[in-house]
């Protein structure tokens, strides 16, 4: 029999499996050592469709492929976080589409409780440069860990601002760890790596930097954050895909404006003005949006000294009982348009009555 941590790499291998199957059989079977030696505890539990599936076992060519994995990552100092692991980003988690696995180098820092996902284009301005050297100066100090993709342009800019900040970060590579791409940031990876951040990769240790990896990976940089800032990005690309994805798993999103006479700014006014992301000039901005400037909030009593409309009181009442997320305070509000919701709570907030805290939940503030 082999160890626990072969058995999670040989999963990696098992071919005719989905993910979600996968993370299924993980979960009934409790390890995946007994997914593999002892299938009769969790097969009878599975649907008759995934029951039709052989059952998996450990192939000589897997076998191989996986002690040579074992190697590469004794000599390599590199390690593997399972799904089955605490130290399992909790966020990334609970998105549909998360790996079962990853592999990193550096210090397992996925849970911190302040994660930012800095993104932006690769032909960064001079414009760019200089605001995401100014956000990040202002979160120093502030406990945040930033997330990005150590591509050229914005992400390098956020790793080289972060380690200058004494800010923790987290590179995401879109290749194997066993080169840095692009190799021009390989000191950067391991300046990150030296000063207890971490670089990430879900691909096995020689896959190469393709195009299709990119965008894949783009979603373990949104699903590891409470926010993603989008500091400079055209109409299309590669970051706006981190915040179309990081808006479906419900995450806040920022965006620093720009000059409507360049087109590397377009993005983010795109997401303005689709009300997907709110405009930040300021860490301080985005610190106070996100509650983490840890001030107390201003006390309201709301119920003797505000003249609250209907629709205002009725999420006032809603929210006596804690935070409510705002799927469920549209349920509450069915007869609104989503319009008419979101000029309410914006109300509410610029009165002092309520505050939208990560993962767009409401909570009021007296």
């Amino acid at each position: 029999m082999y160890s626990e941590e072969f058995y999670r790499l040989a999963l990696r291998h098992l071919e005719g499996y989905g993910s979600a199957t996968l993370r299924q059989m993980l979960r009934l079977a409790g390890s995946a050592c007994q997914l593999f030696t002892q299938p009769e505890t969790w097969r009878s539990k599975m649907s008759a469709r995934a029951r039709k599936l052989p059952p998996p076992t450990v192939t000589t060519d897997m076998a191989r492929r996986v002690e040579t994995e074992l190697r590469q990552m004794e000599k390599y100092h590199i390690r593997l976080c399972s799904c089955l692991d605490a130290d399992y980003p909790y966020r990334l988690k609970n998105c549909q589409d998360a790996p079962l696995s990853f592999f990193y180098k550096g210090e397992p820092i996925f849970n911190r409780t302040r994660m930012l996902a800095v993104v932006g284009t690769r032909d960064v301005s001079d414009y760019g440069r200089d605001a995401t050297r100014k956000i990040l100066s202002e979160l120093r100090g502030s406990d945040v860990v930033t997330v990005s993709g150590l591509a050229y342009g914005v992400d390098t800019e956020a790793h080289h601002n972060s380690l200058e900040n004494d800010l923790p970060t987290i590179a995401v590579l879109g290749n194997g760890l066993g080169r840095i791409y692009p190799p021009g940031n390989t000191s950067l990876a391991r300046q990150i790596v030296e000063r207890g951040g971490t670089v990430v990769s879900e691909y096995d240790f020689q896959a190469i930097p393709d195009r299709v990896n990119f965008p894949r990976r783009n979603r373990i940089i949104a699903g590891m954050a409470d926010a993603v800032l989008v500091m400079e990005t055209a109409a299309k690309g590669g970051s706006m895909i981190t915040a179309y994805i990081a808006h479906s798993y419900n995450r806040d999103i920022f965006a620093v404006p720009g000059s409507i006479f360049d087109g590397r700014h377009d993005g983010c006014h795109e997401l303005v003005r689709k009300n997907m992301a709110a405009l930040v000039t300021s860490g301080q901005q985005l610190l106070e949006m996100m509650n983490w400037d840890a001030r107390p909030a201003r006390p309201v009593q709301t119920s003797l000294f505000l003249n609250l409309s209907a629709e205002e009181q009725t999420v006032v009442d809603a929210l006596r009982g804690g935070e409510v997320p705002l799927d469920v305070l549209s349920e509450q509000m069915s007869g609104c348009s989503p319009s008419k919701i979101a000029g309410i709570l914006l109300g509410l907030e610029l009165k002092g009555v309520i505050t939208c805290k990560p993962g767009k939940m409401y909570a009021l503030n007296n």
